[in-house]
């Protein structure tokens, strides 16, 4: 997360009843932010975007994850400012030999923020009620990350979603939840730490299940309880209190019946400024205390004004991708290997990355286990690829090369200037560029999915430390974005996914690498330590490579 993915993104629109909260003008923030002993008492933090729902198992985007993230929890998480995988919900947790079973010691004493017992029966609940989804709740677009994790429902609606690998929760005691899938996964423990199957209150559930997701055509309507704070309700240290689409804030307020180490500021608002300009304004003024995505050529200049501008590990990838079925030249070897020579991928590295970026050799970053220096490599040669692309009979090649505006993300913060230098790479090896910009989202998103651009920029970081996470995300089966079939390439992605022993697995990953980047279906042009910053007063939170950042650990100096 962690971010917008590709997977299943649709245009959504909120409830009728819900677009809009109707509320004043003035931001949480002047509603005073001093608290009982003088200090502040509210934090302020800026995203590029909106969240799309309060609701985490509807959402697929990062944006909306920063913010449930603070209010719901799940049965695994990720230690502070790290990728290792420690207890949430669950103090501890195991599998069977065939990883088909997975059993979790819960943690006692939690409440829910209605008030509710946090135990097995409600694990239970909420794994069932995802697993019971019917009608548009089906939709890839809407159960996006329950499909990848556990397949398909109860009962399938449509012939192309997945089988169901969910198979059973029991809740052998109170304390004690058990787990059945029907074969075992590459995504799991892994997906147990996700944002998406975090846990709600089963009463809040009971009230879910009165309402439906409405779809006409590519518009998605979420229910009204998604766009409302009255429902929901989790185990986090911060819970709801408004959601003022008016002013582009989501505010929350901490829970004091929280049962780890409360939140250091009572008032947390998130904002969404989709400029990198505008957020760093806002910093400057004091009108946040800290944004996300700062520009690269900003860092040292807040650095110098005494701003605090930590940066995450890398865990992203940003790549060139082909659709082979949009231009048939992409379906010879030499053109996707000429394209490949003539990037000068690290001139982007040095120009548009912060420090710490890399050029990425396959498509996961060097951090995931999996990564391995046995793939064929593909260095700048403008020579090299005019000579593979005259062999190929492609030396008047043509190109539709999409870019996104209107957006920075983690893996590539401004991609009209990363257009621009590949675009000059491109047409230096003789090759006839046509610049396709569009809006991120729907009409991006929307249009790589679909398979409806030549080349295109994207990218993903990483839900959790495991190489399929990564190539499993692309080249596990047929995608329309990438447009070719390969069983070959199919096969050694899946290979991994299959493996129950650790080190079995990063091998399989290992040889899947290879096979790829033999193959060559896209470009993997880097990867990339995005910075975020916090105001001169803040002591911020542990930053997460994950960009899974704890806002209770936020304080004030």
């Amino acid at each position: 997360m962690r971010i917008l993915k590709s997977r299943g993104m649709r245009m959504a629109t909120a409830a009728v009843a819900a677009t809009l909260v109707v509320t004043a003008c003035g931001s949480d923030r002047d509603k005073g932010d001093e608290g009982k002993d003088g200090g502040k008492d509210t934090f302020v933090f800026a995203g590029a975007g909106d969240p799309t729902s309060l609701d985490p198992a509807l959402a697929s985007d990062g944006e909306t994850f920063r913010v449930t993230r603070q209010v719901f929890e799940a049965l695994i998480e990720h230690e502070s400012g790290g990728s290792k995988m420690v207890g949430g919900l669950a103090e501890t947790w195991s599998s069977n030999d065939d990883g088909t079973v997975w059993t979790f010691n819960l943690r006692k004493d939690v409440k829910f923020h209605d008030g509710e017992t946090f135990n097995a029966d409600a694990v239970c609940a909420n794994y069932d009620h995802w697993f019971n989804w019917k009608g548009s709740y089906q939709s890839s677009a809407v159960s996006t990350y329950w499909q990848y994790i556990m397949g398909g429902f109860a009962k399938n609606e449509d012939k192309e979603t997945p089988k169901a690998n969910y198979k059973s929760c029991t809740a052998k005691d109170e304390n004690t939840a058990v787990i059945e899938v029907n074969e075992s996964s590459a995504q799991l423990p892994g997906g147990f730490s996700l944002q998406a199957l975090a846990i709600h209150s089963p009463k809040s559930i009971k009230e879910y299940e009165k309402q439906a997701v409405k779809e006409a055509g590519d518009a998605i309507t979420y229910p009204k309880y998604s766009q409302e704070v009255g429902l929901l309700a989790g185990t986090g240290p911060y819970k709801y209190k408004k959601w003022n689409k008016g002013n582009k804030e989501v505010a929350l307020e901490a829970f004091d019946g929280y049962w780890g180490d409360k939140a250091k500021v009572k008032n947390l608002v998130f904002r969404t400024i989709d400029t990198e300009q505008g957020r760093r304004q806002a910093l400057e003024g004091g009108d946040i205390d800290g944004y996300d995505l700062v520009a690269p050529a900003d860092v040292k200049a807040l650095e110098e004004k005494g701003f605090n501008v930590p940066t995450r590990d890398v865990f992203n990838l940003l790549y060139l991708g082909y659709t082979q079925e949009k231009n048939k030249a992409l379906e010879k070897p030499e053109v996707r290997q000429a394209i490949a020579h003539a990037m000068n991928r690290e001139n982007i590295v040095n120009t548009q990355l912060p420090e710490g970026g890399k050029v990425a050799t396959q498509f996961m970053p060097d951090t995931i286990a999996g990564h391995t220096d046995k793939v064929k490599k593909y260095e700048f040669d403008t020579a090299k690829a005019k000579s593979l692309l005259k062999d190929a009979g492609e030396s008047g090649l043509k190109l539709d090369f999409c870019y996104p505006t209107e957006v920075t993300r983690p893996y590539m913060p401004n991609p009209q200037n990363i257009f621009e230098l590949l675009k000059a790479d491109l047409e230096a090896a003789g090759v006839k560029v046509t610049p396709k910009p569009m809006k991120w989202s729907p009409d991006y998103l929307d249009t790589v999915e679909n398979g409806g651009c030549a080349v295109y920029l994207l990218g993903w970081t990483g839900d959790f430390n495991d190489g399929y996470n990564f190539i499993g995300t692309w080249f596990s089966k047929y995608d329309s974005q990438w447009g070719f079939k390969n069983d070959k390439i199919f096969d050694a992605v899946n290979a991994g996914s299959k493996v129950g022993k650790a080190e079995d697995r990063v091998a399989a990953y290992e040889a899947a690498n290879v096979a790829i980047m033999d193959f060559l279906p896209g470009v993997p042009i880097s990867s990339s330590p995005p910075a975020i910053a916090f105001g001169k007063d803040v002591v911020p939170p542990n930053v997460s490579p994950l960009t899974q950042e704890n806002f209770s650990e936020v304080s004030f100096k």
